[in-house]
């Protein structure tokens, strides 16, 4: 299923895309001669690498550092525009809010001195907490070859991503978009990896020097300077980098850079980033911006290095005593799993630009571990790679689960020295593990193919159990010995639950082979507290205890409660009339006030109760919820994106199995719309589900609300949802639901709290937390799933004027295509009056060109045209050219694309 197409929109009435700032936005309209020499592409320092704008927001106070006092040139590649998200100022949306948020992006950027971004052109769908969903939307190959293709077209030396990790509530599109920039730190370099760029593009492998995922978990001594020599991380064997926040910028008037990252977030003012509170000036209470290494190629400082530099030491910035730039230490053991006494294959990777005289490498193992092998280079020859091998042996006893730093250090007779590192875990011959969830599955299963195994570092085994349910609790067992293994699997539960038979026997398991043992769980004691209600964030922790010969090493894992509801069956249908009188709803009054986001209030604030009941051909269900401010009133029109004000969103997954909201009915249920002459009546829309969208996605769903006024103290709401438009059919007995509240006390479209019934953090697309509602009354039926209706139309980087201006001038294609030849398509003449812009566009081959008269701010005229040979386009005008226009133009032919420009006045 393709997801994916080229949308064509309208943008003359498209307003507030203003380029200009305190720092100028984006290259300045270039005014080419009609015939005039290719641009050159940009060379870039530093890349960051997210899914939408705003993603770079909290790295833009370092990167303006960076750029101001050492001289970085910054670009962004952003992989989508955004167009799923809300929407704080207005009611475009689609791929028009995509063109808008791009305008956001830009302005923001700019004042860290980014001049650079490129959109990918692929869909923002939804939030979303699946990796697999988003690359099925988004497409592997082709997203990784086009972000491959302007890592080797802008030669950027350091990549700064987002979290790669399946950890809990990490957005999909972020995870995706991490983990394709890691793939693409590795393939840019490899020759055999799109060598179509190499062989009919002109394009070069490149190495990139390093790649950090942004943030850092761990402890300072203090704020201040002094965050960036101070930290310890809370994994002992990362090595993360600090950027103190509060250097002062001479740019924008000695402001410190964390007020200014501030003055930058409040560009993304569709996003409800337009109020922002300003950070604190005082220098000793600002803290640093963390990076965490996740692979590197050059030899790094003592991550405590200071000075604010240290992340781009070795890489774009020559380290005091050290290799000089271009200088390259790869270090790749062969396993991951370190063995007790078994050796390991360590290869160090050499290379440099320059010819490097009496070059010798060593290893740094862990105490009791040992290291053989031959380090002695000779002259490193420019341009060459050289591999050094060595073997590395841990002792008799490892940790299982603990994580080791081997150092590789590259010595010369007079050029410095300089080290690397990379990582290696201990194991035990057998590790028994909770059977993963599909998504960390797939991320786990990525991590080893790519081989960065250190990035699950944060991912908790997780499985969930209902309340009072039971449950088989799988435990996967993988041989990582060099014998047949037999022996037992004991799993070690906490209080109030049970294992029908704690102790399981395995037996001939074969080096390198893989079984199971199954056990079955239940919650005995239905008192314990469910969701984020119990200790330690709802985790009961497990242990997993697995012995093989000689010895027995344990596992964490962890148990999710969820709760659970019955839902009796309904005597007679009730009449949704926002009442849901007691004859109607006689079961259980369920509690929903459970902080989940945001912040803490008390029940007055916001707080709630819900009841349920069902017919054979439908769920019914009464929301009572206590409030104390009313927030903003949303037209009808805009009757979408709940998390901007006071509404309900209501979830159920019929199966109770999907691992995303791709397969569940989800709909946002909102009290009272600004729509007076209607009486302000309430509305619904579907949301991040099977089929998203308005009224028309749930044909019978019937809403009725009643609003409390003079004094306003809350809301009540009534729905009917009929089976027929759920996306399968409900299996009675773990039937998946949820309900979460947002709530407003502003008038700013943004909310401050959120309470539910099963609340985890990203518990909105994650439907297997959600809690188990038992209809023991309904008619069991076969599963019968409906295909996912998914959003089909992204904004495109040939209908953006903004990216086809830059574009113009770094000599980027848009979108991350390919560029088309020089002179394929070139601006001849250009002739404006008051009333019309005519441009002669002389073509090579048939494309389709997009032509925009652009004032800076926004679309004065446009037209496209399908063109087979030499062709005059005329734009008319509808008053008089606004100074500074220009006359911007994209051609598309194929899979590539060019952007030119020419000023106009």
């Amino acid at each position: 299923m393709k997801w994916r197409t080229t949308a064509t929109i309208a943008m003359c009435g498209l307003l507030s895309l203003g380029l200009t700032s305190p720092v100028q936005a984006g290259p300045k309209a270039s005014s080419p001669k009609p015939d005039a020499k290719a641009v050159k592409p940009v060379d870039l320092d530093v890349m960051f690498i997210g899914a939408h704008p705003d993603d770079e927001a909290g790295q833009l106070g370092m990167l303006g550092y960076w750029n101001e006092y050492h001289g970085m040139k910054a670009g962004v590649i952003t992989t989508t525009r955004g167009e799923g998200g809300g929407n704080a100022t207005g009611l475009e949306e689609g791929p028009e809010l995509g063109i808008l948020r791009e305008a956001e992006e830009r302005k923001a950027v700019a004042y860290a001195g980014i001049e650079h971004i490129y959109n990918l052109d692929a869909l923002d769908f939804w939030y979303t907490a699946s990796a697999p969903l988003t690359e099925e939307v988004w497409g592997h190959q082709e997203t990784l070859s086009r972000i491959v293709r302007v890592l080797r077209t802008t030669k950027p030396e350091v990549i700064l991503t987002m979290n790669p990790s399946a950890t809990q509530g990490n957005h999909g599109n972020h995870q995706k978009s991490a983990m394709l920039a890691v793939e693409a730190f590795y393939a840019a370099a490899d020759p055999k990896a799109f060598p179509e760029q190499i062989k009919n593009e002109g394009l070069k492998p490149w190495r990139v020097s390093r790649i950090f995922q942004t943030g850092g978990s761990g402890t300072t001594g203090t704020n201040g300077p002094a965050c960036e020599t101070t930290f310890t991380p809370a994994e002992a064997s990362n090595v993360i980098f600090g950027t103190w926040q509060g250097y002062e910028s001479a740019r924008h008037d000695g402001n410190r850079w964390n007020t200014v990252q501030t003055w930058a977030r409040r560009e993304y003012v569709s996003q409800g980033w337009g109020n922002s509170s300003f950070p604190t000036t005082n220098p000793a209470s600002i803290g640093c911006n963390r990076l965490t290494l996740i692979d590197t190629r050059t030899p790094y400082p003592d991550p405590n290095v200071g000075a604010g530099t240290g992340a781009l030491q070795g890489a774009t910035l020559r380290a005091p005593g050290g290799l000089p730039l271009g200088t390259e230490v790869h270090v790749r053991p062969q396993k991951w799993e370190a063995l007790a006494g078994q050796p390991i294959k360590v290869d160090t990777v050499l290379y440099s630009e320059k010819a490097i005289p009496g070059a010798k490498v060593t290893l740094d193992v862990p105490a009791g571990w040992t290291v053989s092998g031959n380090g002695n280079v000779g002259t490193l020859t420019p341009r060459k790679e050289v591999v050094k091998s060595f073997t590395v042996t841990p002792p008799a006893q490892v940790t299982v689960g603990e994580r080791f730093l081997i150092n590789a250090t590259l010595t010369s007779k007079k050029d410095g020295s300089g080290t690397s590192s990379a990582r290696v875990q201990g194991t035990a011959p057998v590790r028994g593990t909770l059977e993963p969830l599909e998504e960390i599955a797939d991320f786990r299963e990525w991590s080893v193919r790519n081989k960065v195994q250190q990035l699950d570092a944060l991912i908790e085994s997780l499985l969930n159990i209902p309340s009072g349910g039971t449950r088989d609790v799988k435990v996967n067992l993988t041989n990582h010995g060099t014998r047949v293994e037999s022996g037992t699997v004991k799993l070690n539960v906490p209080a109030g639950f049970t294992v029908a038979q704690q102790q399981l026997a395995y037996s001939g398991l074969q080096p390198g082979a893989r079984t199971s043992v199954t056990f079955t769980v239940t919650n005995s004691d239905t008192s314990l507290p469910t969701a984020n209600r119990a200790p330690d964030n709802g985790a009961y922790r497990v242990g997993i205890e697995t012995s093989y010969n000689g010895g027995s090493a344990i596992e964490p894992g962890v148990f999710n409660l969820v709760p659970t509801t019955t839902i009796p069956k309904a005597a007679t249908a009730p009449v949704v009339d926002g009442h849901g009188h007691d004859h109607e709803y006689t079961g259980e009054v369920v509690d929903i006030s459970t902080r989940w986001e945001g912040t803490a209030a008390p029940a007055s604030d916001i707080s709630g109760t819900a009841q349920f009941t069902h017919t054979d051909d439908a769920l019914y269900a009464v929301f009572n919820i206590t409030d104390d401010v009313l927030g903003t009133l949303l037209p009808a029109v805009d009757c979408k994106r709940p998390r901007r004000n006071d509404n309900i969103e209501f979830g159920i997954d019929p199966r109770g199995n999907s691992a995303n909201t791709s397969t569940v009915f989800n709909v946002a249920l909102f009290p009272a719309t600004n729509d007076p002459a209607n009486g302000n009546p309430p509305c619904f829309a579907r949301e991040r589900d099977n089929h998203q969208g308005g009224p028309e996605t749930a044909p019978g769903l019937e809403i009725a609300s009643v609003v409390t006024s003079n004094p306003y103290t809350g809301y009540r709401i009534e729905v009917k949802i009929p089976f027929s438009v759920l996306p399968d059919n409900i299996d009675p007995a773990r039937m998946g639901m949820n309900v979460l509240v947002n709530d407003s006390d502003t008038q700013d479209l943004s909310s401050q709290t959120r309470v539910g019934w099963s609340t985890w953090s990203g518990v909105r697309a994650d439907p297997w937390r959600w809690g188990n509602a038992i209809l023991p009354d309904l008619t069991a039926r076969p599963s019968a799933p409906k295909a996912p209706i998914m959003p089909d139309t992204a904004a495109q980087s040939v209908n953006s004027p903004q990216t086809i201006l830059q574009s113009s001038s770094d000599g980027v294609a848009p979108g991350g295509y390919a560029a088309l030849p020089d002179g394929t398509v070139k601006i001849k003449k250009v002739t404006a009056t008051n009333s019309k812009v005519s441009v002669e566009l002389k073509v090579k081959k048939s494309g389709t060109a997009r032509v925009f008269v652009w004032d800076g701010e926004r679309v004065v005229a446009e037209t496209t045209a399908s063109l087979t040979k030499d062709r005059t386009l005329v734009l008319p005008l509808s008053g008089a050219l606004p100074a500074g226009s220009s006359l911007l133009v994209s051609y598309e032919s194929g899979d590539a694309t060019a952007g030119l420009a020419h000023q106009l006045r």
